[in-house]
């Protein structure tokens, strides 16, 4: 998802000031996490910053499933619980650019691993405290979880060479696919069988031992140029149009299947007729899809971004369509809710490889962006469905919402086609 060198300034390496055509020094190192000796394999450390994500994104989705434990243990109502939800997504969305900027003189392992810390202790601060406690530590969680991701992606991409940053990418995002069909359905059953906090405990446990993985497996200096890191590049690289445009894609795209994802346990119980047992498992079908979605858009992205990205916002615009015809039919709407899964991740390398192409020079801060236009994207679905949702509009309506989001995309990733030199 990124693409990047980093930065030593003097004897201190700093994250975020990378610059693309690097990576010999990566080919030859086989240990630190650096490159692979197989050709076609990615390095070890792009593995552990997949699971990092895969442990912390867990927190992410864990807490749906819980919320009416945690409404009643806190003795609060269902609608300040979901409160928790909206005070980690605002951190992610605030919180984590300005954090991503302030570890900009730190080398990347060391960010990582504060980052990781911030969470955890967030994480446990939540679990021993009273509702107002959870609140605030939600959010900085959430700040942490954004900054981690940002460093994260640089870091990955600065591991391998240039014709493979989008795999990387691929790699370290379906960490959270992975969360969203494996972790938080585990989280919320362990959760039932001790109490709420009981998936956040192992939350807690898998992020520490992604730490001991981070620090053990990924190199304590960043190799490359003697660049500076510097604020005022960054914010100068923010300036730009086109990377804007990416953000606008992504904000639109991302929006563009969750809007249909967040309302189809509703759809699959009151029009398909589905029993309650057998919910999860067809919603699980959608992180199934988003993993081969990443695995696909990993390998069409590092040299055809624009192909991945217009097939991907066509595809959910199609699929969102098919979604009103198929949801009265299980047949149907099983393969479609895959197909759903896969196309809205074929997009996601695309996304952070052209971000990481605009933002060569200076990708912290743009990565942190990238991060925090993902959960917008996520945070607005609500607002877009309760529009027709209250006019009486069929439950259905939603999935048109999704179809129109996509297709605007469309005109702005053309418009970004057209401003990209021939390969």
């Amino acid at each position: 998802m990124d693409t990047t060198t980093t930065a030593m300034g003097g004897s201190t390496p700093a994250i975020g000031t990378a610059t693309i055509n690097r990576a010999s020094t990566i080919e030859s190192d086989s240990g630190g996490g650096g490159r692979s000796r197989r050709p076609d394999r990615l390095p070890l450390g792009v593995y552990l910053l997949g699971f990092s994500l895969f442990a912390m994104g867990t927190a992410e989705f864990l807490l749906a499933g819980v919320l009416p434990a945690v409404a009643d243990d806190l003795d609060t109502t269902l609608s300040s619980a979901g409160m928790l939800i909206t005070a980690f997504a605002l951190g992610v969305v605030l919180g984590g650019p300005p954090l991503a900027v302030l570890g900009l003189r730190w080398p990347r392992r060391t960010a990582l691993l504060v980052t990781q810390g911030i969470f955890a202790a967030g994480i446990v601060a939540g679990l021993i405290g009273n509702y107002q406690v959870l609140l605030i530590s939600r959010a900085v969680s959430g700040v942490a979880y954004a900054g981690f991701f940002a460093i994260a992606s640089v870091t990955a991409i600065s591991l391998v060479t240039p014709d493979r940053t989008a795999r990387a990418s691929g790699v370290v995002v379906s960490g959270l696919s992975i969360a969203m069909v494996a972790g938080g359905p585990a989280g919320t059953l362990l959760s039932h069988f001790t109490d709420w906090r009981g998936g956040f405990w192992a939350v807690v446990f898998l992020t520490v031992a992604a730490m001991i993985g981070c620090r053990l497996g990924l190199p304590g200096t960043d190799s490359g140029p003697a660049v500076r890191p510097s604020v005022s590049r960054e914010l100068r690289t923010m300036r730009r149009p086109r990377l804007w445009g990416i953000y606008a894609i992504t904000i639109a795209t991302t929006a563009a299947y969750m809007v249909t994802f967040n309302y189809l346990a509703a759809m699959l119980a009151d029009i398909t007729g589905v029993s309650e047992v057998w919910i999860p498992a067809i919603l699980a079908l959608f992180g199934v899809g988003a993993f081969v979605g990443l695995s696909i858009g990993g390998r069409i992205s590092d040299r055809r971004p624009h192909l991945a990205l217009t097939a991907g916002a066509i595809a959910i615009a199609v699929l969102s369509v098919v979604m009103v015809a198929a949801v009265d039919r299980v047949w149907l709407v099983v393969p479609t809710v895959f197909a759903l899964g896969v196309a809205a991740f074929v997009l996601n390398p695309a996304l952070y490889g052209r971000v990481f192409t605009l933002a060569a020079d200076a990708p912290t801060l743009a990565g942190a962006t990238t991060v925090s236009a993902f959960q917008l994207g996520i945070s607005i679905t609500p607002v877009l469905a309760a529009v027709p949702l209250s006019l009486g509009a069929a439950l259905t309506s939603v999935c048109w919402i999704g179809a129109l989001l996509a297709l605007a995309a469309l005109p702005i990733v053309l418009a970004d086609r057209a401003g990209t030199p021939a390969q």
